[in-house]
């Protein structure tokens, strides 16, 4: 059966995330960062969402929409820095500081978000850091973000975990500085801070698309899924890429086949438990109202 049809049968809309394959984001409804995913499928009409990213995207949108049907085409498409913070990591600081406001990231398991005050995307999380009135923050669960907010926000005491994203972490400093002066280098804040330094603009996936319409020359610093949505969109402009080309293997995961399986044999759908939902719906919606 046609992709159009299986849509039509199930009442199905495609989300997916700007990191994963070009034929994926092909046949999405709608493409973009975590915050303009979690906030669409609030807006969405459509009784199934098939969430085209790892995991936690999944979570997320099921615990914003308990109503509907939220199915994933690889549910092995997983975030490591999702695991790299824990409940006692939590408790443990909630002990340590009295006026504390645990800001998590929304790369993170649904159980972390349940032990959460609010939840924040690279989009939005300085805006929603100042606006904050604890004077400590744990920030969750990763270090590079945080260091970089801890330097947006400096009048807050912001304390690091030790998590980070494997792909940006490890993004090369020396191969990054090769393109100053040759081409603006754009960076996402989970880089570290080494290579923040030597960046001309920092910002979410979503803001360094829309930045890039002000450059010739351009070369970022992310997961390399992002050239599929800037070459489309500026086709006058010169991107380019670091030789290791970042590459996420978990969103790389998704397939076009695998999207049409989920639709045409409704598996792979996406549960969270009752209390973990309800506990974890609080911070997401606070983001979605302090990052509006």
């Amino acid at each position: 059966m046609e992709l159009e049809e299986l849509k039509k049968k199930n009442d199905a809309v495609i989300l997916a995330h700007y990191y994963v394959k070009k034929e994926v984001q092909d046949i999405a409804d709608f493409i973009g960062d975590s915050f303009f995913l979690a906030q669409k499928a609030t807006e969405l009409k459509e009784k199934t969402i098939v969430m085209a990213g790892v995991f936690f995207m999944g979570e997320s949108v099921k615990i914003l929409n308990m109503d509907k049907t939220v199915l994933m085409p690889n549910l092995y498409a997983d975030c490591p820095m999702a695991h790299m913070v824990t409940v006692k990591d939590i408790l443990d600081m909630r002990k340590k500081y009295d006026d504390l406001c645990v800001v998590t990231y929304i790369n993170s398991t649904a159980e972390i978000k349940a032990y959460s005050d609010v939840c924040v995307t690279s989009s939005n999380a300085v805006k929603i850091v100042k606006k904050l009135t604890n004077k400590n923050i744990f920030f969750i669960p990763d270090k590079n973000l945080g260091a970089y907010i801890k330097k947006q926000v400096p009048d807050k005491n912001i304390i690091l975990n030790e998590g980070f994203c494997p792909v940006h972490e490890h993004i090369n400093v020396d191969e990054v500085r090769m393109y100053k002066g040759k081409a603006t280098i754009l960076a996402h804040p989970e880089c570290r801070d080494e290579v923040l330094e030597i960046a001309d603009y920092i910002g979410s996936t979503k803001a360094m698309i829309k930045e890039s319409a002000n450059y010739d020359n351009i070369i970022l610093a992310t997961e390399s899924g992002i050239y599929t949505e800037l070459e489309k969109k500026y086709t006058d402009k010169k991107f380019y890429r670091l030789s290791e080309n970042p590459t996420c293997v978990n969103m790389k995961k998704i397939t076009v086949d695998g999207v049409k399986n989920v639709l045409e044999n409704h598996v792979n759908e996406m549960r969270v438990v009752s209390s973990i939902r309800e506990k974890a719906l609080v911070p997401l919606r606070r983001m979605l109202e302090l990052g509006a």
